[in-house]
């Protein structure tokens, strides 16, 4: 079966006179004193009301949710932090679309002089990563800032729309998302067959207890869109996000299928450990071959609609038959 995707690039090849009537719509309580270069609209932050500029044209984003969101809608940064990989951005986003976007720092420890020298006119992030930052960074431009990252990503896209002017563009998002998530859970048997089976995410992580992810996080979100079943472990995570686990107890995070991740050096995050032990070779979900590594940059740290329709795929591809 061929399943639909959204297609981020392809909204571009949107009738123009279709997006601006929707745009017009949406931006019925901007402010539009002056020109439109210097129009203005108010938008709803963790930091209060922030007027942005209507069409933001050199933006920067300080996290790995706030660079989905804006390459998803077509917008292409000036500036960006990278996370703490080898890779510098992200390894799902498409080079083409990252090619170009100056590195401003470390995700946690962003270079404010980098930042300022750029001259942007908005930049994007949470209050959890940088909230103590806020100050500072609103001197240098607009800062919209939402509370948290990952589990509200959806309302969060919707907060980084309304900032970019690209709420037409947001809801075609959306909806060609929910589409895609109708086509896996038909191509994996229904509702019912997928609710009856029952998958785990784990993930190991260097310098931490291995975490079988509950169900208030991103990737959560994505497994309960599709309607698939967690295991009931997944309610003893803490806060909803995880249950950690050492080596010895991994047996608990037995499920119909398992999808695991590494974060670092699998030999210091114990990925090499546990997976080669008897606990681990007995569950299940490997004796029934149910058992997928997947990539931890897509699957945990990506957080938004490209991500997310990257993680579709390889679902229906894993676990259709």
């Amino acid at each position: 079966m061929t399943l639909r995707s959204f297609r981020p690039r392809a909204l571009a090849a949107v009738s123009l006179t279709a997006v601006a009537a929707l745009t017009l719509a949406a931006c019925g309580s901007s402010d539009d004193s002056g020109s439109d270069s210097d129009a203005t609209r108010t938008v709803t932050t963790a930091m209060g009301d922030v007027k942005v500029k209507k069409a933001p044209q050199r933006v920067v984003v300080l996290d790995t949710a706030e660079l989905d969101s804006a390459l998803t809608l077509g917008v292409k940064p000036v500036g960006a932090t990278h996370a703490d990989v080898t890779s510098g951005f992200l390894n799902y986003l498409p080079k083409d679309q990252v090619a170009g976007i100056e590195d401003v720092g470390q995700m946690m420890t962003p270079n404010l002089e980098a930042i300022a020298g750029l001259k942007p006119d908005l930049i994007l992030t949470s209050k959890i990563r940088h909230g103590d930052k806020y100050a500072e960074l609103s001197k240098i431009a607009p800062t919209v800032m939402t509370e948290n990252t990952g589990y509200p990503w959806k309302e969060n896209f919707r907060v980084h729309a309304e900032a970019l002017g690209k709420e037409a563009e947001a809801k075609m998002v959306a909806d060609g998302y929910a589409d895609h998530v109708a086509d896996v859970t038909k191509a994996l048997g229904g509702k019912e067959k997928v609710a009856a089976t029952e998958v785990n995410m784990v993930r190991f992580v260097e310098g931490a207890d291995i975490r079988i992810y509950g169900k208030k996080n991103y990737i959560a979100t994505i497994l309960a869109d599709v309607g698939l079943g967690r295991p009931a472990i997944t309610d003893q995570a803490k806060d909803g996000f995880s249950y950690d686990v050492s080596p010895e107890k991994i047996d608990l995070a037995d499920a119909d299928v398992v999808f695991h991740s590494t974060y670092g050096d699998p030999k210091k995050s114990k990925e090499t450990e546990t997976t080669g032990s008897g606990l681990w070779k007995n569950m299940d979900a490997v004796k029934n071959g149910k058992v997928f590594a997947v990539d931890d940059q897509l699957w945990i740290q990506g957080i938004g609609y490209t991500a997310a329709d990257k993680i579709l795929g390889e679902l229906h591809k894993s676990l259709v038959k």
